[in-house]
């Protein structure tokens, strides 16, 4: 112990004095170790966007999509599966469901007219299943649907045309056809992308329903149902045998996954950006370590002296080895530990990394995968950098140290 200790001593105090040579070399390794933590770092972070991106479309993992048909294309009695659906929550204990009906539209009254807008109609527990946001304002909620001027959410670009009122001073929209009256404006979902400019109104299920007794004919309905990934594939056959049971004749029940994780492949993506990213930031660790091996031979060459004099002075050939090696191991470490924490820092920042993902909800904690790898490779590279010039060490004589 008290060997390596005093090697360790020695590594330190020869950095120490060639300081200057040292860090010139040693900043390409601390950024080279920086990039490819960052890449490591932010490949985790893609992961969560993408993964949340893909919930906003499909559902978390696992969702459960129910959707129901009939031969001749009549419509299904809403009213009817609602019971029979509503038996099989209770039955399965399922604490996320959610019925949508989309494909319809309302006429709305806009300060330049009525104007026919997209309409959703969703229960409350959507809004979690598919992670969605929003601008300002709320979800909607089961209480809304007993309001008298129940809750909507809007579109940006709908609330742009309402004149963008202030969600505090409580904001109404007036519709008309078979859902007439006074709506509340309650929630904002902002643009999905540049240039959207879809005008929608999203309405609580019941809240609709106790206004309009049937959905229009173009409306599809489906129940989404949020599950445990490890408990899908066992309960989504049990569900489809239990909702088709004592169906009318001529109707049928499908059950499928929506959400991305039922996806082949799903994560192909983020593996070929972390592999595409971490092979440049592999190469130009492997530049930056040939640079450094190329100055620690040249200052080799210099330190013919000194280190025939210290094998005068007694200096085995091991300790003269493992002196030299630790000097290369020690720096880079070093630098690879300041690059790590320069990219923790940054990294650990919500503004920069909201800003590099826009609209991330669940922001994980700085990956340690991505230290280790960062620490694991400065010390590689520490490690080919000083073997070589050791061994060029070991062949240095005392006689060499005189005629030199």
């Amino acid at each position: 112990m008290t060997g390596i200790l005093g090697a360790l001593a020695d590594a330190w105090a020869e950095i120490r004095v060639h300081k200057l040579r040292v860090l010139l070399s040693l900043i390409g390794i601390a950024v080279s170790v920086a990039a490819l933590t960052g890449v490591v770092a932010i490949s985790e972070y893609q992961r969560q966007y993408q993964a949340e991106q893909s919930d906003r479309w499909g559902g978390r993992a696992a969702t459960l999509v129910v959707g129901m048909s009939t031969d001749d294309g009549a419509a299904v009695d809403i009213d009817e599966f609602d019971e029979r659906f509503d038996r099989a929550t209770e039955r399965f204990e399922f604490s996320h469901t959610a019925r949508i009906a989309q494909g319809l539209t309302v006429p709305v009254a806009l300060p330049d007219g009525i104007v026919d807008v997209n309409a959703r109609l969703l229960d409350p527990a959507y809004g979690e299943i598919h992670r969605e946001q929003l601008l300002e304002g709320r979800q909607l909620q089961d209480a809304d649907a007993e309001a008298l001027a129940p809750p909507v959410v809007v579109t940006e670009a709908l609330w742009d045309r309402l004149g963008r009122v202030p969600l505090t001073q409580h904001p109404t929209l007036a519709l008309a056809g078979p859902a007439h009256g006074t709506y509340q404006v309650v929630g904002v979902v902002p643009r999905q992308s540049f240039g959207d400019e879809e005008l929608r109104v999203d309405l609580l299920f019941d809240a609709y329903r106790s206004r309009v007794d049937a959905l229009p004919a173009g409306a599809w309905p489906q129940y989404e149902i949020w599950v445990g990934q490890d408990r899908v594939d066992e309960i989504a056959p049990v569900l489809a045998m239990d909702l088709r049971a004592g169906l009318p004749e001529g109707q049928t029940v499908s059950v499928s996954r929506s959400d991305w994780a039922a996806q082949p492949g799903a994560m192909d993506v983020q593996a070929t950006f972390e592999m595409v990213t971490g092979g440049i930031a592999a190469v130009i660790l492997a530049l930056g370590a040939l640079s450094l091996i190329n100055i620690q031979l040249v200052a080799m060459r210099q330190r013919v002296r000194e280190i025939g004099v210290r094998r005068a002075f007694g200096a085995s050939s091991g300790r003269v080895f493992v002196s030299v090696f630790l000097e290369s191991l020690v720096a880079t470490t070093v630098a690879g530990v300041i690059g790590i924490a320069i990219v923790v820092a940054v990294l650990r920042s919500e503004w920069v990394v909201s800003s590099m993902f826009y609209g991330i909800q669940d922001i994980p904690p700085f990956p340690m995968r991505a230290a280790f790898v960062g620490l694991a490779a400065s010390i590689i590279v520490g490690a080919i950098a000083g073997f070589i010039p050791a061994l060029v060490a070991l062949r240095v004589k005392v006689i060499d140290a005189i005629r030199f």
